[in-house]
Order: structure tokens, then C-alpha cells, then sequence
């Protein structure tokens, strides 16, 4: 199956995704989340035992595509709400994938691709690389991925991160446990490959069973703080500040918040 916003390869036991708008830093579309799921569910029916995920050209995913955020502006509450279901399915299936998951962070991961990278069971990264939950700057709020986020690297930094919206490098993303390693760009896909290769000497069967067993661990929790998430998500649609913060930034210009 061809994607439009992907290439999908698979080789030796390893599917990858790789996310193909260079020209526009990967930056999330409606077309690449709608691709993404459609290659995350060809990969959990293939043959292959480990899912690598990167990016083309010098950013992994760049934040939301321009366009689509423009478009934001007006939509109803209902299409709101089906935007933010969308985007937690997309979250939850790569938390959940029953195979295991290696995010290769080639460059900029920044917002939904902070999400996406740090969601994965690995993130390798390059010391250029750099993160943020930036939604706060524009007026968004970070509702679906602070579930994930919380359990990963606790809640006073999680505080921090999500209330600041600051980008931070890969290095203070490596101490705080949000990446796993910091390599060259030239051995970033190669140990990606070593790890997948490492992984795939274990048993099949038992990787299932042990990411399953973990997913049963947060499920509940999940499932409730996710509902709640995507309400949260489509009311701050319905806000001021969201509108100016969308606003202001295509027009480059600092925003003019009402506080509501």
C-alpha cells in the first residue's frame, strides 16, 4: 500500500515508517495522521517483529502542519471532538502496539512529534534534536499526551514541560528518561537496526505478552483521562485565546490573550 505523507518498508523482520513531507519539516496533516494509522494497522498484521519510525530530511515531525492549523479556526464542536478522538487513537496505538516500537528522532519532534517519538517503547536521537509540548504558546492545550507523559517522567517535570511549552535538546531529554539514547546522525538508523536485531532474538510471543501486560497496567487509567482529554481538547477550540494564539502565530506576531 502506497501512502501519500509515508514510506512504508518492510525488510527482515522490521517495518519502517518513515514520515515524507521534508519540505515541510513532516509536519502533522489530517493526510499524515490518517496515513499513520493506516500504516500502524499494516504493520501489526504483517510478519515483521519491530516497528521503526523516523523521518525524512532534517526534522522527525515538526509540529502541526500550517495549513490544517489555519483550518482550525471555526470548526465545530463536533468536528472538534472528532479531531481530538483521532489524535488519541493515533497516541494510543503506538503506546499500545502489540510489537515493539523504536522511534529513530532524526531532528526537530516538536508538539504531536514529541508525542509521537516519546510515546514509542525506544527513542534513539541525534544531539540536534530538540522537543517541546508548545501547545500552551498558541493558545492549545496538551490534554491527551500529559497521560503519558506523567507516568513516563513524573509529574513535577511534567509540570514544567507542559506549562512552559519550552523547547528542550535531546540531552535533558535523555536525563529526564523521554529518550533512551543520544547518538551521530550517521549511527542513528544503524543502531536502530542493532536494537531491532536484539529484539528480534527474543521470543515473539513473549514481547507480545509482556507489551500487553504493561498496556494492562495504565488501561483503566488511560481510558478514563483520555475521554476526559478530548473534551478538554475540543472546548479550549471554542476559546479566544485559541483563536489569537493560532492567529498571531501564522502572523508572526506576539499574542493579544484575553483570557478566555
Amino acid at each position: 500500500m502506497e501512502y501519500k505523507t509515508l514510506l512504508y518498508h518492510e525488510a527482515n523482520g522490521i517495518t519502517t515508517i518513515t514520515f515524507n513531507r521534508p519540505e515541510k519539516r513532516n509536519a502533522v496533516s489530517y493526510q499524515l495522521i490518517a496515513d499513520l494509522v493506516s500504516a500502524l494497522e499494516q504493520a501489526e498484521k504483517s510478519s515483521s517483529q519491530v516497528l521503526i519510525l523516523t523521518g525524512a530530511g532534517k526534522a522527525f515531525c515538526a509540529g502541526m502542519d500550517l495549513e490544517d492549523l489555519q483550518g482550525l479556526i471555526g470548526r465545530t464542536h463536533e468536528q472538534n471532538l472528532k479531531d481530538s478522538e483521532t489524535m488519541a487513537r493515533l497516541f494510543r496505538s503506538i503506546y499500545e502496539f502489540p510489537k515493539p516500537t523504536i522511534a529513530a528522532v532524526n531532528g526537530a519532534a516538536i508538539a504531536g512529534g514529541t508525542g509521537i517519538a516519546t510515546i514509542c517503547d525506544f527513542t534513539l536521537a541525534v544531539p540536534e534534536a530538540k522537543f517541546g509540548y508548545t501547545e500552551v504558546c498558541i493558545g492549545f492545550v496538551p490534554a491527551i499526551v500529559s497521560s503519558f507523559l506523567i507516568a513516563q517522567i513524573g509529574e513535577k517535570r511534567a509540570r514544567d514541560l507542559l506549562l512552559t511549552g519550552r523547547i528542550f535538546g535531546a540531552e535533558e531529554a535523555h536525563k529526564m528518561g523521554l529518550v533512551n539514547e543520544v547518538l551521530a546522525p550517521d549511527t542513528l538508523i544503524p543502531r536502530a537496526h542493532e536494537l531491532a536485531q536484539q529484539l528480534m532474538k527474543n521470543s515473539p510471543a513473549s514481547l507480545r505478552a509482556t507489551k500487553a501486560l504493561l498496556a494492562s497496567y495504565t488501561k483503566e487509567q488511560l481510558d478514563v483521562q483520555v475521554k476526559d482529554a478530548i473534551e478538554r481538547n475540543a472546548k479550549i477550540r471554542q476559546t479566544h485565546d485559541f483563536k489569537e494564539g493560532i492567529t498571531s502565530f501564522l502572523e508572526k506576531r506576539s499574542p493579544k490573550w484575553g483570557g478566555n
